[in-house]
């Protein structure tokens, strides 16, 4: 039984009446608060119980089945990460995710936010009276006022203003007690910064560890929360969205709300900035090859980049409820081992356009297939279109953004000693094409294949084969460990998780300050091209908007911040009507003997659409909770 929950019986045991004489009796299968509190290890045992509620989107995030999902045969759902419902990569086996009115609660999370919210009450509700010096006392409400921040931050974003619940309610105090009404969404984000601001009073320095919250944790949570609520507020009318919930102001903001927002994100990120306490991992490599190195290194293993992350969540033992899947999901065809399903979401060519090349910074530098440059045609291979040809596929790639193959397995690049092979067709000497279908010819005595080799195990792309293969054309790499073999279990990855670092400061300072147009413009300009000279650019770029997304979207791909990026800037809408995603196809020419690419759509994908009611997540039970339901629904 977790400890909390002792807890909770001993609050609900003080609530009824002690006429009765067994009331009076001494429990003795409970653990009293004094006992859990008497010790650092009970301490710690039960604020990581709270810590472990919290709703970190890490790799054990699904869009289809919330966080944490870890705990069952099957989890992680066969790599539904939050990843394929946006434009930064596409499922293998299931591409997309429906919105629909039944199938509205991606992202839900409501029960178990107010799980966590009385748990946090019934916590505040004893440290008063624990034996304890009052530096301990003040650590205990930091982290505890942090935990109930980041909840309310976690329910904010998915549906606007709620239930703001500060005490453990009693049936005696009447029924009315037992209803509390939703607040007004700008409310309920200024409810989370001041949870942030009292957190951080409370806390200092931390112990060094990144895994519990101090002063600079709250604060970057603020820096988060304080961008995401004047993003809304800012870019609220660019929906349409209507009804009570809407009249009321509980799923609404107005543009006059993100002045002070974007004023709180300037203030909080400046702190961290300011203190010294962070830098940048590996700030000046000397060429791409080590800032590559350096990029793929800090997310193998986060603790090798301490100097950078402000907040992690750890993990050390593998298995079901501990561990996740994310290396077996992630793993192409040909490197895994035991495991039967890898391969499960590639990267898009959307995705890998957006990255800059050296020869052309300050712009994203779509690859270019053909002589003529045209990078808008996604209609496929065609005859009479001249293309451009690469004795080596990665060569198309040579100029590319070093965090690109940090990210990305590009194809007939190495993972794990071994050239992935991800080719999607071949040119026969008669002109003539096999492409996205099985297939083989020999010339010259010689075997050529159109998915470049022989047998499913020996290649990683583009086959139907057990839903095993990426079909966009790359393969993923962010994370992934290079010394792990995957096995025939659930959730063997134990890689620890980046929540809060610096560079995603840098990139709420930057993003503030422009769309504000106040704070320090040249230190916001500084910042972005100090991101950029750790991927080894050399060319300073202005601070635009333009810019700053831009390395947004790829400092922190696969960080799961572009769902909500585009729900917080009110895009997604106009981003994925009837959208569809692209890859780049690798076809070798056996006429020419080298490597020519197509530009198209994702093979065997429907165009996905976001409806405007999906900004807001629907609240549950609101028959019984009296609650006003978020619009549309």
């Amino acid at each position: 039984m977790k400890l909390y929950t002792y807890i909770l019986v001993l609050t609900l045991v003080s609530l009824i009446s002690c006429n009765d004489d067994f009331l009076e009796v001494e429990p003795t299968n409970l653990i009293s608060a004094d006992a859990i509190f008497s010790s650092p290890e009970g301490v710690k045992a039960f604020m990581a119980n709270l810590y472990s509620q919290m709703p970190i989107e890490d790799f054990n995030s699904t869009p289809d089945h919330g966080i944490r999902y870890n705990a069952s045969v099957n989890p992680n759902n066969a790599g539904f990460y939050p990843w394929i419902i946006a434009d930064d990569a596409v499922g293998s086996e299931f591409h997309t995710l429906t919105y629909q009115k039944g199938f509205g609660d991606q992202f839900a999370w409501w029960i178990e936010g107010y799980e966590l919210n009385r748990d946090v009450n019934l916590l505040l509700s004893v440290i008063p009276d624990l034996d304890a010096d009052q530096s301990t006392i003040d650590d205990l409400l930091g982290e505890a006022y942090f935990i109930r921040a980041y909840l309310y931050f976690g329910l904010a974003k998915r549906y606007g203003g709620v239930p703001i619940i500060e005490t453990i309610a009693s049936i005696s105090d009447g029924e009315d007690a037992l209803y509390t009404p939703r607040s007004t969404e700008k409310e309920t984000w200024e409810y989370v910064l001041k949870m942030c601001d009292e957190s951080a009073a409370l806390l200092g320095d931390g112990d060094g560890t990144r895994r519990r919250a101090n002063k600079w944790v709250a604060l970057s949570l603020k820096s988060r929360a304080a961008l995401h609520a004047a993003s809304i507020a800012k870019h609220w009318d660019r929906a349409t969205l209507s009804g009570d919930a809407v009249d009321q102001n509980l799923s609404k903001m107005s543009a006059e709300d993100a002045a002070w927002f974007y004023e709180q994100c300037i203030s909080a990120s400046e702190q961290i900035i300011n203190s010294d306490n962070y830098s940048l991992y590996q700030p000046a490599p000397s060429n791409s090859d080590e800032a590559a190195t350096n990029y793929k290194e800090m997310f193998e293993d986060p603790n090798r980049a301490l100097v950078e992350a402000i907040f992690i969540k750890g993990s050390t033992l593998p298995g079901i409820t501990f561990g996740s899947n994310q290396d077996n999901w992630g793993n192409p065809a040909q490197t895994t081992g035991a495991w039967p399903h890898p391969g499960r979401f590639g990267p898009t060519l959307d995705l890998v356009d957006v990255y800059e090349n050296y020869a052309t910074p300050g712009q994203s530098t779509p690859v270019v297939t053909t002589v003529d440059g045209i990078t808008d045609n996604y209609d496929g291979y065609q005859s009479t279109r001249n293309y451009l040809e690469f004795d080596h596929p990665a060569d198309i790639f040579a100029d590319k953004d070093a965090r690109l193959r940090a990210t990305v397995i590009l194809p007939r690049t190495f993972w794990k000693d071994t050239e992935i092979i991800i080719q999607g067709g071949l040119i026969r000497p008669d002109g003539s094409i096999i492409i996205d279908a099985p297939g083989q010819i020999n010339v010259g005595g010689t075997n050529y294949y159109s998915y470049g080799a022989s047998a499913p195990n020996l290649y990683s792309g583009f086959s139907t084969f057990g839903g095993n293969m990426t079909k966009t054309g790359f393969g993923f790499k962010k994370f992934l460990q290079e010394d792990y073999t995957p096995i025939l279990a659930w959730n063997q990855s134990v890689t620890d998780w980046m929540d809060f670092r610096l560079a995603e400061i840098y990139l709420n300072y930057a993003e503030a300050v422009v769309e504000s147009g106040t704070g320090d413009q040249t230190l916001a300009g500084q910042l972005i091209n100090d991101l950029r000279r750790r991927a080894a650019h050399t060319t300073t770029i202005p601070l635009t908007l333009e810019n700053v997304l831009r390395e947004r979207r790829v400092e922190l791909v696969f960080e799961n911040h572009r769902v909500w990026d585009l729900i917080r800037t009110r895009t997604y809408h106009t981003e994925f009507e009837q959208r569809d995603r692209h890859a780049l196809i690798p076809i070798f020419d056996t006429r020419s003997m080298k490597y020519i690419f197509v530009r198209d759509e994702v093979p065997r994908t429907a165009p996905q659409t976001f409806p405007d009611f999906a900004y807001y997540k629907r609240i549950p039970g609101v028959a019984t909770n009296k609650l006003v339901q978020n619009p549309q629904y």
